[in-house]
């Protein structure tokens, strides 16, 4: 990185998590999930976003600012005229016309508007990855909220069939009575169970809509549409690619929007320190004026006047205003060094730790899948023999509660592993090209 100063800290060579070689591009990740309603948010939320509105507005007033710094380069020009008219007496009736034009044009002989241009430069190139930031993190919410809604359907699905079956339990626990061949317990533990698993039910309706209107917020709509969708749109839990390999750390810190606006903000600093001491330094103006008058429009160039002025000014004393601050200038850098390596480290554990929570999402995956097929067995098995007069139906009831609990097990563990995967593409930089988003005078240098 081209920057004013070095970390503190030396970047590491390699990951701790010891991923694969680089196979996947993490641009576009969440097409990688295979959702079409999570690529449509995620368009939605890049056109749509208010916050990203006003990131894009904030990097149209930097822009605006390197204009005008760039400006200071050259001279100014004001016109002026006049119409003047006498009364009285003795006045004279003719009108009086006048024009004429100041020019003022600073020589920038130790660099003070060098030094402007510089700072505002930095600001626009933090403006641009601010920009680039606040798109990588909205899209990365918006994957993760359509993940945990994805998750909530198909928990809510989950729960709907389980309470049908306990339907059927209740409806055979009944029969089982009247025939006398159970008690009423077997009948009042079904209504117990059933009752039970009712009551999530509008709990998971309320987490899907809550979710659903979150998303909506995001992409810049009323609530509404987006529940439609996920309702009729039903999907399973997107599963992500098998491996994830990424660059080096000091690659993917490049990749990092919000790594690179920290040092943007550290080279703004670093030039303001400059620009602040320009000021003890003589300031070189030439100044000119040219003007003309008369009682008409025929002879109004007849008379021409004017004048051209070469200053030059040297502050003496202040008092020690200007010294306070330089020193305030560099301790403003300081800060930004302080929080450019901050933002360095905590890029790092990003990584290491959405590496390591996809890793132990996979293998939870994997275990919850070996004990949802033997929860379904046993289910399937225990149902059976109690049809039959076999077991009784507190051993059915733990066994159905056993593959509830399986089921929603091995989705949240769905859940977690796609979310763990969006946290590391997204620590990776995903969701951004490398470059700053519409910055024509380009990074400063």
């Amino acid at each position: 990185m081209q920057t004013a100063a070095e970390p503190g800290f030396a970047i590491p060579q390699s990951w701790v998590a010891d991923p694969a070689p680089v196979t996947l591009d993490t641009v576009q990740y969440w097409t990688l999930l295979g959702d079409p309603l999570i690529t449509e948010l995620v368009g939605l939320a890049i056109t749509e976003n208010r916050d990203l509105a006003i990131a894009a507005a904030r990097l149209a007033q930097a822009r605006a600012g390197v204009r005008q710094a760039r400006a200071g380069y050259l001279p100014r020009l004001d016109g002026s005229a006049g119409v003047r008219r006498d009364f009285g007496d003795f006045a004279d009736d003719d009108l009086g016309l006048s024009i004429g034009a100041d020019a003022q044009w600073e020589i920038d002989l130790f660099g003070r508007i060098g030094y402007n241009v510089a700072v505002s430069r930095a600001e626009l190139a933090a403006a641009g990855y601010a920009l680039a930031d606040v798109q990588r993190l909205i899209v990365g919410q918006v994957v993760q909220i359509a993940v945990a809604a994805r998750g909530s359907a198909v928990r809510l699905a989950i729960a709907r069939e389980t309470l049908a079956i306990q339907d059927d339990n209740l409806q055979i626990a009944v029969w089982r009575r009247e025939a006398g061949l159970v008690s009423s317990l077997d009948v009042e533990q079904a209504r117990a169970q059933q009752a039970q698993t009712a009551a999530i039910i509008p709990a998971l309706e309320a987490e899907l809509a809550a979710r659903s209107y979150a998303l909506s917020t995001l992409i810049g709509e009323p609530p509404g549409r987006v529940l439609a969708l996920l309702e009729e749109q039903a999907r399973p839990i997107p599963v992500p690619p098998e491996s994830v390999g990424f660059q080096a750390p000091a690659e993917v810190l490049r990749q990092r929007p919000d790594v690179r606006q920290a040092e943007a903000a550290l080279i703004a600093d670093s030039a303001r320190i400059g620009l602040t001491r320009t000021q003890l330094l003589p300031l070189v103006q030439l100044t000119g004026n040219i003007g003309t008058g008369s009682a008409g429009l025929g002879n109004l160039f007849d008379t021409i006047t004017g004048g051209l002025l070469a200053g030059v000014s040297q502050l003496i004393f202040d008092g020690g205003r200007t010294r306070a601050q330089i020193d305030a200038a560099e301790a403003a850098a300081r800060v930004s060094l302080a929080n450019w390596e901050q933002t360095i480290l905590l890029a790092l554990e990003e990584v290491e730790s959405a590496a390591v929570d996809l890793r132990a999402a996979r293998a939870r995956v994997a275990l919850f899948a070996v004990a949802l097929e033997a929860a379904e067995n046993a289910a399937i098995l225990a149902r059976s023999q109690y049809e039959t007069g076999l077991i009784d139906f507190e051993t059915l009831l733990l066994a159905e509660n056993q593959l509830l609990s399986a089921r929603n097990s091995l989705a949240s563990s769905a859940v977690e592993r796609a979310s763990a995967f969006v946290r590391l593409t997204q620590a990776l930089g995903g969701g951004w090209d490398g470059e700053p988003e519409d910055t024509d005078e380009g990074t400063p240098r």
